[in-house]
């Protein structure tokens, strides 16, 4: 039973004098910094991205060129390799064979007092060959694998392992499949656990060059004698020697990058500037932007989650020179160059101290390392390098720090206004169920969209498209089911947890595992929208990935806990004020900010398919997520939420009728379609932006990042506090909610069955003991899941959504449709759902917008089977399926 007590006057108004002055007060503050004329941005960029420092040099005094070069087991490899002996222009080249590591002492930096040791040496004096460093967390064949290769005699096939022995200080090596055919001044890469060798030549001259790709699948067999080299589609390229390599995501899957090189034509040597990527699912190739100037035998890398950095090469400038200059030749540019590859715009990245060619740069822990190589014709160089990016200032400014902490202050407001109004449960859960249908409409908003939306979903069109955004238009046609199926069956049953239905329909043990799942999944979701948050706000702010999480949870905590559910829905209207306010200002200045205003923009958008809303092919595994996918996953994930979620559920309860119910329920989904609209075209336009301003981005940052980013450098100072503000509210609203129905959940499924409080004052105080707790807990989970390596907040977030929602939509499910369903099979489908799920996770590729619908359907499909195969249930089912609501209706009737 629900203890009421007679509503106060003030509190039957729909909407308190408080409540008006903070509305204006946020509507007047974003009116004001629109029109400000200060332009002046809270972060700089500069030049310079990356920071040089030496380490120690090889100990071949005259450095190498073309070594295979590595890590393994935390140590420096450095082998093989050819030089020019003193007097250099009078002697021929020679060949080495000398195995040389650099360890790192006890996770020391490499620089901190560590020396090079030779640790054994190659089967033969061996250079220009390529090698990829493989490591143990992707496969048991961990090491520097190295590949051809040549002596001034032959080129070879040879492929072996070189393995770190740390405790024997040696080097050990394993013998790999011999290649199809000779081949030198090649590159490679790895992806997963597969080896890609792309172009090079096979004999010694450059016109047996060629464009071919071969492939060697490490997960084949733990054999090594057990793999075998494949051929895939060659490089639609010319063929090519001395080209640059690099594997990076650009933004669906990692993808194979072959930049510059060299060729032979009838009239000499071409110096390429071409661009092509290779991707791995299709076994395709695309031509992507040029580079800037030829960079043959330069060395490049990834860095970040979307930049390729081009650390040297060669560009022809003084090709066929080196004979008449001899010492007089300067070397090789010192110039570096940066390509994002979603964007596919290249810009400079600074100078570098030296430009050593024909070596190979390698990740070592967070450095980039180059070691040894050519700076001149003839001419090498000991020296190794060690390349970390450049710190950039974050100042995030006064102004912004007043806004966003005024901002933030005053939501606490809001729960020391609402603290002395909660007496009962009832209050503090439901609101009296006096709420407007408006302000709880735009509760129901914001706790389905959260800061998800504000950094996941412009992230998200940003990197692809707008073919996500074909879910969000599903939630009309899932809120027509939640009006005339859903609601009604909580507002008959005056249920303030949705898992009371649950017990009415089948019995208490099916309540209590709903109500715990619900419960953990909002304490997950919790900490990954704070952990995932403070990750994008750490760009924009001084603040640090946990010290946003602190801030965000411990004031979600202060005012949830005092107001309870008016605060959080009141809250919850503010901040939908500030999220749509805040991103429509932003993509006003991303599309000014554009080569070309908003005709630029709009011409940019459709050259580049980033408005593509639809992907026709039947993968349920594709990197680029089927039509079909995306309706079945979203209504699966609508459904779920609308019928099992308690956060939502809860809102339906908190007003005075079942149409005003509805109506909030309309209101949400109506406002779903400009909010769409609205942050799938933030994506678009951050693309535009970007793609003309590409200097701006920054290589330090994850792609769901790059909002928050443009807000801290390009938004005027006041109006980026009052959109971290934003950011900050919409995660505020997905935790204050979590916390709330919750604690809603745990008070009215357990403590109230089991008695364990001796009044209304005693479950009140729980409740907020709850609140508080819960609170806690979530914000020590989000300091725990605090991740950079990320790929994307929202493919994130679906997941946790799917894991969790998925068995408890089927429940509702199965009690809802079927009048066949007891409580054994709803326990069996529970049990079959969970493990599903946790099977689609595990084990498959699956993409995770499909985890909830899977869930619904193990879970109603085995829940069914099994209750035909036991006793049908006993109870009355009048009311609980909807099979059975007319008769409910007719019953009430004749009672009245």
């Amino acid at each position: 039973m629900i203890h009421r007590r007679p509503l106060h006057p003030r509190c039957r108004n729909e909407q308190s004098p408080f409540i008006k002055r903070s509305l204006l007060a946020v509507f007047f503050a974003i009116s004001m910094m629109a029109v400000s004329p200060e332009i002046t941005c809270a972060q700089t960029v500069t030049d310079e991205w990356l920071k040089w420092s030496e380490l120690p040099p090889i100990p071949n005094s005259l450095g190498v060129a073309g070594p295979f070069v590595g890590v393994d087991e935390d140590a420096l490899i450095v082998a093989g390799g050819a030089n020019f002996p003193i007097p250099i222009w009078e002697t021929d080249k020679v060949w080495h064979d000398a195995v040389y590591v650099l360890p790192r002492v006890s996770g020391n930096p490499p620089d901190d007092g560590v020396q090079w040791i030779e640790a054994g040496k190659l089967q033969r004096p061996t250079a220009y060959g390529a090698s990829v460093s493989i490591p143990s967390t992707e496969s048991v064949h961990h090491g520097v694998l190295c590949l051809g290769g040549n002596d001034s005699n032959a080129t070879f096939r040879d492929v072996y392992l070189l393995r770190w022995n740390p405790s024997m200080r040696t080097v050990e090596q394993v013998d790999f499949p011999a290649l199809p055919q000779p081949c030198v001044h090649a590159s490679a890469q790895l992806i997963g656990q597969t080896v890609y060798l792309i172009g090079g030549q096979s004999g010694g001259e450059l016109s047996t060059a060629s464009s071919r790709m071969w492939v060697l699948d490490l997960s084949q067999s733990d054999d090594p004698a057990l793999l075998a080299w494949t051929p895939l589609a060659d490089c639609p390229g010319p063929p090519r020697a001395f080209h640059v390599t690099a594997a990076q995501h650009d933004g669906y899957e990692t993808c194979l990058y072959v930049l510059s090189g060299r060729r032979q034509t009838q009239s000499g040597v071409d110096f390429l500037t071409d661009n092509w990527a290779y991707r791995p699912s299709t076994n395709t190739w695309q031509q992507k932007a040029d580079v800037p100037q030829s960079v043959m035998a330069g060395t490049a890398t990834h860095i970040g989650q979307s930049h390729i950095v081009v650390l040297g090469g060669d560009d022809g400038s003084m090709f066929g020179q080196a004979d008449q200059l001899k010492d007089d030749h300067p070397g090789f540019a010192k110039k570096t160059f940066a390509y994002h590859t979603i964007t596919d715009t290249w810009t400079k990245a600074g100078t570098s101290p030296a430009n050593h060619v024909t070596t190979t740069a390698v990740h070592w822990g967070n450095e980039i390392i180059i070691a040894s190589g050519e700076v001149r014709p003839r001419v090498r160089s000991p020296a190794v390098y060690q390349i970390t990016l450049a710190n950039s200032e974050r100042s995030f400014g006064t102004l912004n720090y007043l806004v966003l902490f005024a901002y933030l202050f005053s939501m606490l407001g809001v729960g020391v206004y609402f603290a002395r109004r909660n007496r009962t449960t009832d209050d503090y859960f439901r609101g009296g169920s006096q709420i407007p249908w408006w302000a709880a409409g735009c509760s129901i908003f914001a706790t389905m969209l959260s800061s998800v939306t504000f950094t996941g979903i412009p992230s998200k069109s940003y990197a692809q498209d707008w073919t996500y955004s074909i879910g969000n238009f599903t939630i009309p046609l899932v809120a027509f089911i939640a009006v005339y199926v859903a609601m009604p069956f909580f507002r008959r049953i005056d249920a303030t947890s949705a898992y009371e239905y649950l017990e009415k329909r089948f019995n208490r043990i099916v309540r209590w595992f709903g109500s715990l799942s619900f419960s953990l999944f909002h304490l997950f979701r919790m900490a990954v929208v704070m952990s995932l948050t403070g990750l994008a706000l750490s760009v924009a702010t001084p603040l640090t990935p946990s010290q946003a999480v602190l801030l965000m949870g411990g004031l979600s905590i202060v005012y949830c806990t005092l107001g309870g559910i008016e605060a959080v829905i009141w809250t919850d209207t503010i901040q939908t004020v500030v999220l749509l306010g805040g991103a429509f200002l932003a993509i006003v200045l991303m599309v000014l900010g554009t080569d070309g205003g908003f005709g630029g923009s709009l011409d940019h958008a459709i050259d580049a398919d980033k408005m593509r809303i639809a992907n026709l092919h039947f993968s349920p595994t594709h990197a680029q997520i089927a039509l079909w996918v995306i309706v079945v996953g979203a209504i699966g994930q609508n459904l779920s939420s609308y019928t099992a979620d308690q956060a939502v559920v809860q809102r339906y309860m908190t007003t005075a009728s079942p149409s005003l119910a509805a109506r909030s329920i309309w209101t949400n989904a109506v406002l779903t379609i400009p909010a769409t609209l609205l942050f799938f075209g933030i994506g678009t336009a951050l693309h535009g932006f970007y793609h003309s301003h590409p200097e701006r981005l920054s290589p330090a940052i994850t792609t769901d990042q790059v909002f928050p980013l443009f807000i801290a450098r390009e938004m005027p100072i006041g109006l980026a506090g009052l959109i971290v503000a934003g950011v900050f509210a919409a995660a505020q609203s997905t935790v204050s909610t979590s916390m709330n129905s919750t604690a809603t959940a745990l008070v009215t499924d357990f403590f109230r069955p089991l008695k364990l409080c001796r009044n209304e004052r005693g479950y009140l105080i729980a409740a907020r003991t709850l609140t508080f707790s819960l609170g806690v807990l979530g914000t020590l989970l989000g300091l725990v899941f605090v991740d950079p390596s990320i790929k994307s907040l929202f493919d994130t977030f679906i997941v946790v959504i799917g894991l969790f929602m998925g068995v408890l939509g089927g429940l509702f499910v199965l009690g809802g449709l079927t009048t066949r369903a007891n409580s054994i099979g709803a326990m069996v489908g529970a049990t079959v759902g969970a493990a599903a799920m946790f099977s689609l996770w595990r084990y498959t590729d699956v993409n995770g917008y499909l985890y909830t619908t899977c869930g619904i359907t193990s879970c109603f499909a085995s829940g069914y089977l099994a209750s035909l195969l036991t006793s049908p249930p006993k109870d009355s089912l009048v009311g609980l399926t909807i099979h059975t609501l007319d008769a409910s209706a007719t019953d009430d009737s004749a009672e009245n």
